[in-house]
C-alpha cells in the first residue's frame, strides 16, 4: 500500500487520478442503475486510496459524523495497530431469524458482485459491509436496542483502513437511475471536505454529579440462575451453559461515546476495541475473543473459555495463571468450547489445527485460557458464513446450544441484544473478520448497560461465578462510573 506523509488541511482531497477513475465508474453505474431501472438498491460505485501515516481512522470518523448517522470502529492496537473504521451507510443490510446469517452474506455478495470499486489489497482496504449481529436470531427487541437490528450490515459512505503505518480511505456511494455523474461527484468531494482529523477527545478527570450503579436484577437472582442450571448440568440435561448479568451506570450527564472507546483502546491494546454508533445510542466493548478472521482460503479462531483475575505482584499474577492452567474445571469448559468450533469448521475444511495445549491469555483485568484454531478452507467460504456456522460458540452459548438456547433468556431474565453476537466486517474478496462482543457496554444518554458472563458446567459455584462476572465488569466499570 502506498504511504503518504503527514495529515494537511486537505488530506481527503482526491487526486487528479483518483478523481478521473471515480468519475469513469459513476458514468458506468449511472448506465447501469438506467438499465436496472426499478430494481432495488443502487449500484455501489468507491474509490479507495491512500492518506498520510498518521491519520487516525477511528478519531477521524468519531469527529466527522453527523447528527443520526451510523459508525464503526473495530481497532486491535497491538495486532500491527489494525483498525477499521466507517462512517455513513450507502446500503443497509438487515435480516432477522435464524438464517440472518445466510441473508447477509448472500445481500452482501449480490452488492459486491454489482459494485465498480477497486480490488482490496490491505486489509479492511476497499468498499467494506461493517456491523454486528445480536446473539439470538430475534434479539434486541427490547427498546434499549432500537435501532440494533438482530442482523445488520452497512456500506459506508467513507471507510478507512490501517495496517502498520498505511492508511487508506474508501470513498463509496449508490448510483440510482436519476443520478447524474457531475452531481454524484460534488457529493463525494462534498463528503471529503467535511472529514476532520481531529484527535479523539478525553474523558472529563472530575465530573459534577453523582455516578450510581445497580444490577438490573438482585445478585442473587444470579445466584439462583446458576444454581438451577448446575441441577440441569448434573441431572445430564447438557454439558455447560453460559448465563450474563446486566449492570446499568447512571451518570450524571450524557456518555461521549468517542471518550470511552479512547479509554478502551489505550488500556486493553490486545483486545478487539469497537465502538457501534446507531441512532442516538452506541455500543462500546474492549473484547479479548476472535470469532473468525477469513484470509483467502485460511481461517483463523481463538477458543477461549476459564478465566481468572490478575494481580499487580508478577509472582502472585503467574501463580494465578498457572492455577488457571491446572484447573480441572477451566480445562474441561475450554476443550468443550475447542471441540465445537473444530466439529463447524471441519465439513468446511481440508484440515483444521488446535494447538495441542491452552495457552494463558493475559488482558489488563483479567487472564482467561486459549487455543488458538486454524483451518485451510476446502472451497470459498466468505467470513459472514463462518461467523454463522461458528456462532455462538459454547464460550458464550452452551453445549449442546439446542438445550442451551431457551434455558439462556429463561434463566437469565433480559434481551442480551449484541451482547456475545459477533462484531465486524467483510470486504468484496469475502475476507474479513468478526470478535465476539464481551466486555461491553450500551450507552444510551446518561445510562450505560454493562453485559458479563460465565460458562456454568456441573462443577459451578454460584457464589464464585457471581464473583466472576464482577472481575469482567471491570474492564468497563471503572470507565464508565467515574
Amino acid at each position: 500500500m502506498l504511504v503518504r506523509g503527514a495529515a494537511s488541511p486537505g488530506a481527503f482531497a482526491l487526486g487528479d487520478g483518483d478523481r478521473k477513475r471515480l468519475r469513469g465508474r459513476l458514468e458506468q453505474a449511472v448506465k447501469r442503475a438506467r438499465r436496472r431501472r426499478g430494481a432495488a438498491g443502487g449500484v455501489l460505485v468507491s474509490v479507495t486510496f491512500a492518506v498520510a501515516h498518521d491519520v487516525d481512522p477511528s478519531a477521524v470518523v468519531l469527529a466527522s459524523r453527523r447528527p443520526g448517522e451510523p459508525w464503526f470502529c473495530l481497532e486491535q492496537p497491538d495486532r500491527d495497530r489494525a483498525a477499521v473504521a466507517a462512517l455513513g451507510c450507502c446500503a443497509a443490510l438487515e435480516a432477522r431469524g435464524a438464517d440472518r446469517f445466510e441473508r447477509l452474506a448472500a445481500g452482501w455478495r449480490e452488492h459486491a458482485a454489482q459494485a465498480l470499486c477497486d480490488a482490496p489489497d490491505a486489509r479492511g482496504a476497499g468498499l467494506i459491509a461493517a456491523g454486528g449481529f445480536a446473539f439470538a436470531p430475534e434479539g434486541g427487541a427490547a427498546p434499549a436496542w432500537g435501532g440494533f437490528a438482530p442482523a445488520s450490515l452497512h456500506v459506508p459512505a467513507v471507510a478507512l483502513a490501517r495496517s502498520g503505518d498505511g492508511v487508506a480511505l474508501t470513498l463509496a456511494l449508490a448510483v440510482f437511475a436519476d443520478d447524474t455523474p457531475d452531481g454524484l461527484l460534488a457529493q463525494a468531494e462534498g463528503r471529503l471536505s467535511s472529514l476532520r482529523p481531529a484527535p479523539l477527545p478525553l474523558l472529563d478527570p472530575d465530573p459534577v454529579g453523582r455516578y450510581t450503579v445497580a444490577a438490573s436484577t438482585p445478585p442473587e437472582h444470579y445466584e439462583a440462575a446458576v444454581a438451577r442450571a448446575v441441577e440441569r448440568i448434573r441431572a445430564g440435561a447438557l454439558e455447560k451453559v453460559v448465563l450474563a448479568r446486566e449492570v446499568q451506570v447512571h451518570a450524571p450527564a450524557p456518555y461521549d461515546a468517542a471518550a470511552v472507546f479512547g479509554v478502551l483502546r489505550e488500556g486493553f491494546p490486545s483486545c478487539f476495541c469497537f465502538c457501534v454508533g446507531r441512532g442516538d445510542s452506541a455500543f462500546v466493548a474492549a473484547s479479548p475473543e476472535l470469532l473468525i478472521r477469513r484470509e483467502g482460503m485460511r481461517a483463523s479462531t481463538l477458543a477461549l473459555a476459564g478465566s481468572t483475575r490478575r494481580s499487580a505482584d508478577p509472582s502472585v499474577d503467574d501463580h494465578l495463571g498457572e492455577q488457571l492452567l491446572q484447573s480441572a474445571k477451566d480445562r474441561a469448559e475450554q476443550a468443550i468450547v475447542a471441540r465445537r468450533i473444530e466439529r463447524a469448521l471441519r465439513p468446511h475444511s481440508v484440515w483444521v489445527a488446535t494447538a495441542e495445549e491452552p495457552v494463558i491469555v493475559r488482558m489488563a483485568n483479567i487472564q482467561h485460557l486459549a487455543s488458538p484454531i486454524r483451518a485451510q478452507l476446502r472451497r470459498p467460504v466468505g467470513a459472514i458464513r463462518l461467523a454463522g456456522l461458528l456462532h455462538p460458540t459454547p464460550a458464550v452459548g452452551g453445549e449442546p446450544f439446542a438445550v442451551a438456547e431457551p434455558l439462556i433468556p429463561a434463566l437469565e431474565g433480559l434481551d442480551r441484544g449484541w451482547y456475545a453476537g459477533p462484531i465486524g466486517w467483510t470486504d468484496t474478496n469475502e475476507d474479513g473478520e468478526f470478535c465476539v462482543a464481551l466486555r461491553c457496554a450500551l450507552l444510551s444518554g446518561s445510562v450505560a448497560r454493562c453485559y458479563a458472563g460465565v460458562g456454568v458446567v456441573a462443577d459451578s459455584d454460584p457464589a464464585a461465578e457471581l464473583a466472576e462476572t464482577d472481575v469482567k465488569l471491570g474492564a468497563l466499570l471503572p470507565v464508565l462510573a467515574g
